[in-house]
């Protein structure tokens, strides 16, 4: 009896075939391993693995054209950080079972020092960014992190979720307003949450510019129970302005509705003591484990990351964390009377 072959389209076994290719080395196996938790410029991935940059060059090509890392361009430097695999594409699953796998080898103890190195220069690197630009500094904090440094790896993340059609989304805190219009693209109803009336006014001059019809502004506490739900709730640096960052965690875990996301853009943990002061700043950043741990205790579960490498020296952690589906068994214990 014969049995049916599916068959692909050439250009997608050829992609298939270079995944496999560019897995089939040692050195870009590790390479994807140090990604795992950061991005990394090419000179300090050269450092990191102790080679020259025209080697450590070719194997990111490499792992570039299958699709296994992704690029941002900051100034004249590029970041590379591992792409997310898409399970809707031939090899997206064996994408994601070879991060899986990579995840589970150690790092030798040389590529470990050599990466607090390169952490050690970026904090100099910070500091140093600091003394020369620090008047301007004081008026404008997105010098640290500003939204076009981390949108596009926020974008790839959101995206990959996949929302319904009429999936509403909640920014808390959208400052100037400069991402409520990629929500306003991607989801039937957005609300913006701020207290500041002077913050407001600008994402409402951004609505107004950009005909937005489909965004609420509002002025109050985030925390306040009595607020709405969403299917995504975005936090994009705001955390670090909480007191309780544990506490905000659990209260906004509430904002999200059954099956939905929660998906968080905030500093890596830093020493930079002077944010605090230039910026306002409560906390300094956050461990990648801490944030993972309060998710965890507000009822919510890790999902993917993103790690972004900033030229100043700081890093960014793009984090998704999803609240669980509503289920049969749960709604009968939430309302007895069924």
């Amino acid at each position: 009896m014969n049995l049916p072959v599916q068959s692909f389209p050439v250009q997608s076994t050829d992609d298939l075939a270079a995944l496999c290719k560019a897995s089939g080395d040692v050195l870009r196996l590790n390479v994807l391993r140090v990604l795992a938790s950061d991005s990394f410029g090419v000179l300090e991935l050269a450092q990191i693995f102790d080679i020259g940059q025209s080697g450590i060059s070719h194997h990111l090509k490499v792992l570039s054209q299958a699709g296994l890392v992704a690029t941002r361009r900051e100034g004249n430097a590029i970041f590379y950080r591992r792409a997310l695999p898409d399970g809707l594409r031939l090899g997206g699953r064996v994408h994601a079972a070879l991060l899986e796998e990579v995840d589970q080898l150690p790092l030798a103890s040389a590529i470990q020092q050599r990466i607090v190195q390169v952490q050690q220069r970026r904090a100099v690197t910070s500091q140093d960014f600091f003394l020369r630009v620090e008047e301007k500094f004081r008026a404008q904090q997105d010098l640290i992190a500003g939204l076009p440094q981390y949108r596009e790896s926020l974008l790839a993340l959101l995206d990959k979720l996949s929302f319904a059609a009429q999936a509403t989304a909640l920014e808390v805190g959208p400052g100037d307003g400069g991402f409520l219009p990629d929500l306003a693209r991607r989801f039937a109803q957005v609300t913006a949450l701020d207290n500041s009336p002077t913050m407001l006014e600008l994402a409402r001059q951004v609505c107004l510019r950009e005909h937005l019809g489909n965004v609420t502004l509002q002025l109050a506490d985030a925390l306040d129970a009595s607020q709405a739900q969403a299917d995504c709730v975005v936090l994009n640096m705001v955390l670090h302005h909480f007191s309780d960052p544990a506490l905000a965690l659990r209260q906004l875990a509430q904002r999200v509705n059954h099956g939905g996301s929660l998906l968080v853009t905030e500093l890596c943990s830093h020493d930079q003591r002077w944010a605090r002061d230039a910026c306002g700043d409560l906390w300094l950043g956050f461990d990648q484990h801490d944030l993972a741990r309060w998710a965890s205790e507000a009822g919510l579960t890790p999902g993917e990351s993103l790690y972004v490498g900033l030229r100043n020296g700081f890093q960014i952690q793009v984090r998704h964390f999803q609240r669980a589906p509503l289920t049969p068994f749960t709604d009968t214990v939430r309302n007895p009377s069924r």
